[in-house]
């Protein structure tokens, strides 16, 4: 039964690779924010519209920006559908151990309560079935870091890009491209610990799919296996008296 579900290896790296894009570009969109908050803290440079500085790295911060978001949108579209990819793997190995329906694998994501704590049951879920029968355990410490760097990054320096939009002075900028610039490191870390969850997950489940492939050899109630060299010594023995040479008369 194991053997008819297919280790999704294919859907693991498009799921990788975007989250390793939108960590690069957040990196670039981190980069073009510090430009910018060096620029605020000397003196505005005079001159046409086109040759300013400050309007050309701002505008290379706003597209950096766009990019990251709909970066972001498509890394969680690509990792949910792997999450339903392995969730078929989990079913073959350990189905009563799956706590939550499947389409809490989209509502988790927007429920704002159920994104506290829905994605992470799944993952723990996984990762629990992913065990040796008698060593299921839900949890392990490198999901929790990742959980928790997930949440910071989610909900910290939120209001900052807004604030950027509405500062009226270059102190009120820069402090909102220090709160950016920050966000951005918690996004890159979250990116980085997410793609080592999906590696992690993805090579357990397929360990104990093949392990779960593997034969294995059940002898009837009440009967213990034969000894290998008790059968090939009575075998040897019937073999030695078929070919003993009858003598008659003796």
């Amino acid at each position: 039964m194991a053997g008819a579900v297919r280790v999704p290896r294919g859907q693991a790296r498009f799921a990788c690779g975007a989250l390793a894009a939108f960590a690069l570009v957040t990196v670039a969109a981190g980069l073009a924010a510090w430009h910018k908050y060096q620029l605020l803290a000397g003196p505005l440079a005079p001159g046409p519209y086109v040759d300013n500085p400050l309007v050309e790295v701002d505008t290379y911060f706003r597209n950096l920006m766009g990019w990251r978001t709909g970066l972001l949108l498509a890394a969680l579209f690509q990792f949910s559908i792997w999450l339903a990819n392995m969730r078929d793997l989990a079913d073959v190995l350990w189905r009563q151990g799956q706590r939550r329906h499947r389409a809490w694998l989209v509502f988790g994501w927007v429920i704002p309560l159920g994104q506290l704590f829905i994605p992470k049951m799944f993952v723990n879920d996984l990762w629990a079935a992913s065990r040796p029968e008698s060593q299921r355990r839900r949890g392990h410490p490198l999901l929790t870091a990742w959980w928790l760097s997930v949440l910071v990054a989610a909900n910290a320096y939120n209001d900052a890009p807004e604030a950027l939009k509405e500062a009226d002075t270059a102190s009120q900028a820069r402090h909102a491209l220090r709160q950016i610039m920050l966000n951005d490191g918690l996004d890159i870390c979250a990116a980085a610990l997410s793609i080592v969850v999906v590696w992690q997950l993805m090579r357990r489940l397929e360990r104990a799919t093949l392990t779960a492939r593997a034969p294995v050899e059940v002898c009837p109630a009440g009967q213990s296996r034969p000894e290998v060299g008790a059968h090939d010594a009575r075998h040897e023995s019937a073999g030695t008296r078929e070919r003993r040479p009858s003598h008659p008369g003796v």
